[in-house]
């Protein structure tokens, strides 16, 4: 919060079903007191702008950036190369992507969070973890002991990922995908820029780039570096 107790303005980037979600994410972290206040969303498409979602205004980013000058960002894109690019704007336009975490989450107090990290409810974060930059992990999703996320990694609803797993940078995993556990000294590794398709079961490492799909989940013929 903010000097004098006041609410933190942030404004939502992203405008589709996911960051309507983290519209509501943030109103639920103003219980029992208002820590935050939206002031808008945040949109590249011209066809929403000008428009309201949910009651709030959609606005472009340089006309949010001269409105709200001091306002922090909250990524609502769910898509991690896009969140990338964006990351990228908000920075050079000197403003700050926040870190919001629903009160409902369980994490114990061995797990590092990293910038701009949204946690939706119903997540439980075990021990020894470590969390990236921007990384997202949607509605009930569970992470085990001595698990790693790199930055942007992004979790869809439903993932469960065992104690020793590694997720690289800008992997995407979809929704209800399992990954098994790996060991200390050997964990699973997902490898940077994966995909793993939804309601996969993940039970070996993965390379760079590859998507897998099914259970097991095996590659697709064409993806990886």
């Amino acid at each position: 919060m903010v000097a004098g107790n006041s609410p933190e303005q942030v404004a939502i980037y992203g405008g589709g079903g996911f960051g309507r979600e983290v519209a509501w994410l943030i109103s639920s972290c103003n219980v029992p007191e208002t820590k935050y206040e939206i002031t808008c969303f945040i949109e590249d498409k011209k066809e929403l702008i000008g428009k309201r979602l949910n009651g709030y205004p959609v606005l472009s980013f340089s006309e949010a950036v001269r409105k709200y000058p001091e306002t922090g960002i909250v990524l609502g894109v769910g898509n991690p190369h896009s969140r990338l690019g964006i990351v990228d704007k908000v920075l050079h336009a000197n403003l700050q992507v926040r870190t919001i975490i629903h009160p409902g989450v369980q994490l114990s107090p061995w797990v590092e969070i990293g910038n701009g990290t949204v946690i939706c409810p119903g997540s439980v974060l075990t021990t020894n973890i470590t969390l990236g930059n921007y990384v997202q992990i949607n509605l009930n999703c569970t992470i085990g002991h001595d698990a790693i996320l790199k930055d942007f990694a992004t979790l869809a609803p439903g993932v469960h990922i065992s104690g020793s797993v590694h997720v690289g940078r800008l992997v995407y995993i979809g929704t209800g995908a399992t990954i098994i556990n790996g060991t200390q000294d050997n964990p699973i590794e997902i490898g940077d820029g994966a995909v793993i398709g939804a309601g996969a079961c993940v039970t070996k490492s993965v390379e760079n780039g590859v998507t897998v799909v099914g259970i097991p989940a095996r590659p697709i013929k064409g993806t990886g570096t």
